[in-house]
């Protein structure tokens, strides 16, 4: 059976591996069709991503077919078609207890801390496989990055009519938008590169995109659409250290400012900054099982449309010789995708 593995920072591998014994009780057997690659990925390929382990077999976001299922398992059959909730939780820890498994003491995610679907077969749990009737093997690889907008946007709290910034116009801050416009806010998105921007005016009709230049003049754009108000919840979506540190400056008086990017560098600012606003600074990690039958149920009903996200594809075949320029902006990708 064929995988690729990450086996270092810029170096994959194809592999052979034995197959998948039966699925135990508890478990379930699938075969991956379609993988959608993270800048999670893609920050685990180029060595950046705190989390991540070598040697890897990459993929979390996933659309699988059930093969087989093990005893105990019912809510799936042979032949389903499911995202895959990638979070492995203990369920037993103080996070889990209280039920943000999303943050459990011994989180495992696949494809970032053990294997995940970059290969033909795998096991899993059965709990978490999240089962659509009429989605696409690429609509349900893209549920897990709507789950982490989802997620993000609730720890938030946005309300309608209140002005929210999301900065980071790539597939994370894009599912930030996705569930941001659900609450009836005032949206503003901010990107260093203006082919984002065209294509969240172009695709969501956002009227208020801001260009980063890094000389001030966002900040004077800003306090004009906002009346000088400001934000009352930023959600920053670039994992950049420069971005978070200083995104402060764009929250209102009380406002809420959300890290859903992550970096492995240190973030600084002054703390009047925080103190004197009395900012709200909050995390956001994951998504919680609730999120995946949520989406699920959106992008069925059409609420959510995939299909403007995804702008590249590849094939198994093509993996060792493209992946690496879904890391260059140049390239041009929202949302790349491999089919298996």
């Amino acid at each position: 059976m064929k995988a690729i593995q990450l086996k270092q920072p810029r170096e994959f591998s194809v592999i052979d591996l034995p197959e998948p014994d039966a699925p135990a009780a508890g478990e379930v057997l699938v075969a991956t069709h379609c993988m959608g690659i993270c800048g999670t990925d893609l920050s685990g390929y180029l060595g950046k991503f705190p989390f991540f382990r070598y040697p890897r077999i990459p993929g979390h976001e996933l659309g699988v077919e059930v093969l087989a299922v093990g005893d105990g398992v019912s809510h799936v059959n042979v032949g389903d078609r499911c995202s895959v909730e990638p979070y492995m939780n203990c369920g037993t820890c103080f996070a889990c207890r209280k039920g943000s498994s999303n943050c459990c003491a011994s989180l495992d995610v696949i494809g970032v801390m053990t294997d995940g679907g970059l290969r033909e077969r795998f096991l899993i749990r059965g709990d978490k496989l999240h089962r659509s009737d009429s989605l696409s093997w690429e609509q349900l690889a893209l549920v897990e990055t709507l789950a982490i907008g989802c997620h993000a946007t609730d720890r938030g709290k946005v309300q309608s009519g209140e002005h929210a910034l999301v900065i980071g116009a790539g597939p994370i801050g894009l599912s930030v938008l996705e569930f941001t416009r659900l609450t009836g806010a005032e949206i503003t998105v901010m990107d260093m590169v203006p082919s984002r921007l065209d294509f969240v005016r172009e695709t969501y009709g956002i009227r208020n995109t801001v260009q980063f230049r890094g000389d001030g003049s966002e900040l004077e754009q800003l306090q004009q659409i906002t009346g000088g108000d400001m934000y009352s919840v930023v959600t920053d979506a670039t994992g950049s250290r420069q971005s978070m540190s200083t995104a402060f400056q764009y929250c209102a008086q009380t406002g809420t400012l959300v890290y859903v990017g992550i970096t492995t560098e240190e973030i600084g600012f002054v703390h009047p900054v925080l103190h004197k606003p009395e900012i709200t600074l909050k995390a956001s990690r994951n998504a919680v099982p609730a999120d995946f039958g949520r989406i699920i149920g959106l992008i069925e009903e059409g609420t959510i449309n995939t299909d403007p996200w995804i702008t590249h594809r590849i094939g198994f075949d093509d993996v060792v010789t493209q992946f690496e320029s879904f890391t260059k902006p140049e390239t041009g990708a929202i949302k790349a995708v491999i089919n298996l």
